[in-house]
């Protein structure tokens, strides 16, 4: 998403990650991310069997199973508040489940309004939109492996979903020395095509490192769910979508500047609503729009 959460109304942090997240360098940002206590990692607990040589271990799973109207499993997801100027959204992420909740069929429904019941303000005043960003940071956080979502994806100008990841260490180091990998992004102007992005120091913003996949025959990704990975090593990240790869990058692919990949990352899904990629929403955008999450899984060698 280029760019990242702020703003908190922060909780305690554990005593290993004292720095809070909101640093007063971090303050001149808009968007929200909530500190927890704790931290999950990709290590088994070690009363758990190793996993084999070749094989592969479940380090975070879920498959959003629950009755229709729950929120998420606080266990495994916070739930980000607050607006976003840095890229000019124009929705408020709002709290508890009023835009995230499970569908009882075993999904997990992000939906965006064209709605402000809670006399939301935003950058540019009272907000027009609301919606919802969920992260696993202080729960869960791993360093390679195979990262998946099945996901269908919300339409129409203006709508931006994403499934993607932030460095653990992005509340002491700030963005973009935390390094951002972006699993999928789509932009709704490009109802086929869906992007995959690296950023980090000196390849931020407009300048990531990426390339897009796009459909055959006009499809468009939001008539079914499709499959967005990235298989993750040491010093190099592979994207797929629906097993396809259409990418792999490599410290070689940075032009000398600095690969920041290699450390544990936290992961985070929204939609947002607007902003300097996307464009706003205009006539032709219908709400609601509902990006559905039938499962995240991470799984280590």
């Amino acid at each position: 998403m280029t760019v990242h959460p702020t703003h908190s109304t922060a909780r305690s942090v554990s005593r290993r990650r004292r720095v809070a997240l909101y640093a007063a360098s971090l303050l001149c940002c808009s968007a929200i991310l909530t500190a927890l206590p704790g931290g999950a990692s990709a290590a088994p607990a070690a009363d758990s069997p190793s996993p084999g040589p070749g094989t592969m271990a479940v380090a975070f799973e879920d498959q959003f199973d629950g009755p229709a109207g729950a929120g998420v499993d606080g266990g495994k997801w916070q739930t980000e508040t607050g607006d976003n100027v840095n890229n000019h959204e124009r929705q408020y992420y709002t709290p508890g489940n009023d835009n995230a909740a499970l569908d009882g069929q075993g999904n997990l429904v992000i939906t965006a309004r064209k709605e402000n019941p809670g006399n939301y303000q935003c950058w540019y005043g009272a907000c027009e939109y609301t919606s919802s960003r969920l992260n696993t940071s202080g729960k869960f956080a791993a360093a390679y492996g195979h990262v998946e979502a099945r996901i269908k994806i919300p339409r129409g100008q203006g709508i931006w979903p994403a499934f993607w990841m932030l460095g653990d260490d992005f509340g002491n180091v700030g963005w973009p020395a935390s390094g951002e990998i972006d699993i999928m992004e789509n932009v709704g102007f490009e109802p086929g095509t869906v992007h995959g992005t690296l950023h980090g120091p000196g390849y931020s913003g407009s300048g990531g490192i990426g390339a897009a996949y796009t459909l055959p025959n006009g499809q468009a990704f939001a008539d079914d769910f499709h499959t967005f990975s990235v298989d993750w090593a040491p010093d190099s990240i592979t994207w797929s979508v629906d097993g396809n790869v259409f990418q792999r990058r490599t410290p070689a692919d940075l032009g000398g500047n600095q690969w920041v990949f290699n450390k544990p990352f936290f992961l985070i899904l929204n939609l947002a609503v607007g902003g300097y990629w996307p464009g706003d929403p205009d006539g032709s955008t219908q709400f609601p729009q509902q990006m559905v999450i039938d499962y995240v899984r991470v799984t280590t060698s």
